[in-house]
């Protein structure tokens, strides 16, 4: 299949991308993309809460009374859970909140988005994209001239300048392919693709 590609000045660039039909021809498997989705958004959780047992708090060594006739209830440390300063007794420790998604599955999910993307007219094939300079004014120019004001720019290792002009603007943002996720690819608008970054996909996904 052919992908209609345009210049960097929105015009419409000489000749059509040919892409494969594996890769953005799919049919869209909605499961199988939340699936991934949810593997991707569950794999960056922290699980860093921690709280500490009653063997883990400090003091409470020696025992604080005697056992028999203080009329007061038998108690052997003061760090138990039903004191205060004690430990917690069903206490939070870190946890791995990791789905495991094969290698597969996710390939043939980034396809199905990709195939979506392109359905819906939301997929914009550059032939090239770079920015000139770090000035975010000349970005957003550009961006407005596209057509552009919710968009993913995935490109083949974009340089300092391009990251730069982008990184004020809460509507855009850059995106190296080789580190393109699904969540990224859904929660823009558009996404805006250069030619060499296709092929690289084609040979990631196919």
């Amino acid at each position: 299949m052919q992908l209609n590609m345009i210049t960097a000045t929105g015009e419409s660039a000489a000749g059509a991308l040919e892409v494969s039909d594996l890769v953005f021809g799919s049919a869209f498997n909605e499961p199988l993309v939340h699936q991934a989705v949810t593997a991707y958004l569950a794999g960056g959780r922290a699980g860093t809460r921690a709280q500490k047992t009653r063997a883990q708090v400090s003091g409470g060594g020696a025992k604080p009374w005697r056992q028999k006739g203080t009329g007061r209830a038998r108690a052997g440390t003061s760090r138990s859970p039903i004191w205060r300063g004690g430990g917690k007794a069903f206490a939070a420790v870190p946890a791995n909140h990791a789905q495991k998604l094969n290698k597969k599955m996710y390939r043939a999910a980034m396809r199905s988005i990709f195939s979506e993307l392109n359905r819906l007219e939301r997929l914009v094939v550059v032939d090239a994209f770079a920015a000139e300079t770090e000035k975010t004014r000349e970005m957003v120019a550009r961006l407005k001239a596209l057509g552009l004001e919710d968009v993913a720019i995935v490109c083949v290792d974009p340089d300092d300048k391009l990251y730069l002009s982008v990184r004020n603007l809460h509507w855009a943002e850059v995106v190296d392919v080789d580190a393109i996720d699904p969540v990224t690819l859904l929660r823009r608008e558009k996404v805006l693709i250069t030619a060499d970054a296709v092929k690289k996909l084609e040979e990631r996904l196919g």
